[in-house]
């Protein structure tokens, strides 16, 4: 079987929502009103820390695909100054997303117990306001929310290959950026920066699907342990610790592009690794120089960039059956399944979403009551299932 992106075609029920005149759909997915419509049309679970829980209008897969989202709306108006990583948000919401994190990630593997039938994987994406709301891909919903996506492998290894000029396989340049000039010291820096028990450095040919050969030089950390360390909140610690890494050497990197010479930035995570690691290596340097010197004068270049860390970290389970943590530059694009070579194609079918529709609700339904048992929430009632 050919090793290769694929580019996967999932249906779904045309959202029948009205965008009021005069505004851009990015505008109004931002709003309190359209958050209110996620609640009643396909609210899952809620819980007092604004946790909500609900099924993908627009997913990523009809086989398992549910997410949690840490909805602020109500409580933060203004979009552009909600929670969009973990790092902002409150330590005992963040005690309650993690249990719930785990909760799902462990239904998940006991649903679906063989690696080589079916792609397990968790996440989530920054959904920072790093680029011009003109520009495409802008994420329509400004909170900080996890995706838990189960594919069958069957169907991914029928769908057509991908291309690898998509825009959900690329980042605008700036992963083949760190690959190519920094390789060395982005690897460097996390393992000195990281003290890390749990989580165990892994190579790219023991991380990568055979199925498409993804993901594609990213660093990954296998999760010694397996699904029981996700019970133990020191691998939650860590699974920050890699995000804090990442901020830190994004937000340094590019605050050299934009000011030559830069002290070091007064809140980073890892202060002493930043100093002596990343701003007394040549190669970090030289390569500012050359992204900056590039921003002077191409002006289409400088506006791509995303001068604030915006970044997509995943769980996964590979086709050993081990579970790994991989950390990205989120994309141009808009999903998160990228980083493991899967591009989903959504088109609207209602008919045929459908047909997956029973099976799809009853899994949800099943892992929606193990969070209630768990006192992580209590159910919400739609038209298509009971509170």
């Amino acid at each position: 079987m050919k090793s290769c992106p694929r580019e996967i075609v999932i249906p779904f029920r045309p959202i029948p929502l009205d965008v009021p005149e005069g505004m851009k759909p990015n505008e109004f997915f931002n709003s309190t009103e359209n958050l209110n419509d996620l609640v009643q049309n396909n609210g899952l679970l809620s819980n007092p820390e604004n946790l909500l829980l609900y099924r993908k209008a627009l997913g990523h897969s009809n086989e398992f695909d549910t997410s949690i989202i840490y909805n602020t709306s109500n409580v933060i108006l203004n979009p552009l100054g909600r929670p969009v990583r973990r790092t902002q948000v409150p330590d005992n919401v963040k005690h309650v997303w993690n249990r719930m994190n785990q909760i799902i990630i462990e239904y998940m593997l006991e649903q679906y117990p063989d690696p080589g039938k079916h792609l397990v994987l968790a996440g989530e994406a920054s959904l920072d306001a790093t680029w011009p709301l003109t520009s495409p891909g802008v994420p329509s919903i400004r909170m900080l929310h996890n995706h838990f996506i189960v594919f069958d492998n069957k169907s991914l290894s029928e769908a057509k290959t991908a291309d690898k000029a998509n825009p959900n396989l690329t980042d605008g340049g700036q992963h083949s950026l760190f690959q190519e000039y920094m390789r060395d010291v982005y690897r460097d820096f996390f393992n000195r920066a990281l003290k890390l028990k749990i989580l165990k450095p892994m190579s790219g040919d023991e991380s990568r699907l055979g199925l498409t050969n993804y993901p594609q030089g990213l660093p990954c950390w296998e999760i010694q342990g397996g699904a029981d360390s996700l019970k133990d909140i020191q691998f939650w610690k860590e699974y920050d610790d890699i995000l804090k890494g990442f901020i830190d050497f994004y937000r340094t990197f590019f605050t050299q592009v934009s000011t030559r010479n830069a002290d070091i930035l007064p809140d980073v995570y890892f202060p002493d690794n930043v100093e002596n690691i990343l701003l007394f290596n040549n190669d970090f340097m030289a390569t500012a120089k050359k992204v900056r010197e590039r921003c002077i004068t191409d002006a289409k270049y400088a506006n791509a960039i995303r001068w604030q860390p915006a970044f997509k970290q995943l769980i996964y389970r590979n086709d050993d059956g081990k579970l790994i943590v991989t950390i990205s530059q989120n994309s141009i694009g808009n999903a998160i399944t990228e980083l493991l070579g899967v591009v989903v194609n959504r088109v609207p079918d209602a008919d045929a979403y459908e047909g997956y529709e029973p099976k799809l609700i009853e899994r949800l339904l099943e892992v929606r009551q193990r969070l209630i048992d768990a006192d992580l929430g209590s159910g919400i009632k739609t038209k298509y299932w009971p509170e």
